[in-house]
């Protein structure tokens, strides 16, 4: 597959910080567990920053339960779900299916509504950048980049998967499930702001107390946000708290200052889940650092205005 090949001069612009409002779709695998619900309500939240153009439905699997299909089919509801209780009326246009499986290979596609919306959306301007911000297998957007390459000349992907670059593996759910999306997203050349989960979001914890304390009984959607972590919790035991990885994505979009990164080659993910690296690969953004308390302080404001 023979992707368009981006200067560094305009590789190095498109990872730089976005700067006035950003027009984004968010990729997720929201029936999965309970931190998407978080990064969405987030999103739709910041109409400051954040221009939300459409939600898409993430396929994600557990061994002998959920399998790719029914995985789907649970996100799409949950999203719906999540946007009734935000008081948001929209479905048609806005919402979509993504991938019912996962690929079998790194040249073709699991065409979805999901991955079709993307393309068309991602070549409909112009004027300007399309971000992606993708929390979950990353099937959708490397679908739709393998059937219109030329959307890397469109869109920065923003994606939550795999570890840190210093991690011992990175054989990590949102990256492990689907191997060969995720190495087409950092082969392809697609524009690319890596947050690696352990190590570097994993400082995203809250806790039930914190949760009642700021969210719950100030909304509908604070009190099921905080209904969905206590039920996580098991009966919220002490001294537990909670990653809510999938904000991250959000924050960064809205204030890069909340987070420090280099850019560095992009790493080869090997066959056995790890990082391998070659200084002559193009460039992406990697995090390595956010500011928990600044990224929860605004989510709750926002979450209870």
């Amino acid at each position: 597959m023979n992707f368009p090949r981006l200067s560094d001069e305009t590789r190095l612009s498109r990872l730089s910080p976005p700067t006035g409002k950003v027009r984004m779709v968010l990729d997720t695998d929201i029936g999965c567990e309970v931190d998407d619900q978080f990064a969405l309500a987030y999103a739709l939240k910041s109409p400051e920053k954040l221009e939300v153009e459409a939600v898409y439905s993430a396929p994600f699997s557990y061994a002998g339960s959920v399998s790719p299909e029914e995985g789907v089919e649970k996100s799409y509801n949950e999203i719906l779900h999540v946007l009734k209780l935000l008081n948001i009326n929209k479905k048609d246009g806005f919402v979509f299916k993504g991938s019912r499986g996962y690929l079998e290979n790194s040249t073709t596609p699991r065409e979805s509504e999901a991955a079709r919306d993307l393309v068309k959306r991602a070549m409909s301007r112009d004027d300007d950048l399309l971000y992606v911000a993708a929390i979950g297998a990353i099937t959708n957007v490397a679908s739709a980049i393998l059937m219109k390459p030329e959307i890397i000349n469109k869109i920065v992907v923003v994606w939550l998967g795999g570890h840190a670059l210093n991690w011992k593996d990175t054989r990590e759910f949102n990256l492990h499930q689907d191997i060969h999306a995720s190495r087409i997203i950092f082969n392809s050349g697609v524009p690319l702001i890596h947050i690696p989960c352990m190590g570097v979001a994993t400082h995203l914890t809250t806790t039930v107390p914190e949760l009642e304390y700021y969210l719950e009984g100030k909304s509908q959607i604070g009190d099921y946000l905080t209904k969905i972590v206590r039920d996580y919790s098991g009966g919220n035991p002490v001294g537990w708290s909670k990653v809510i990885w999938d904000i991250a994505t959000i924050g960064w979009l809205i204030d890069d200052r909340w987070f420090q990164s280099s850019i560095v080659p992009s790493p080869i993910l090997t066959d056995q889940y790890t990082w391998s690296f070659d200084p002559q690969r193009h460039f992406i953004r990697s995090i390595y650092y956010m500011n928990r308390d600044h990224i929860f302080a605004d989510f709750f404001k926002k979450l209870t205005e």
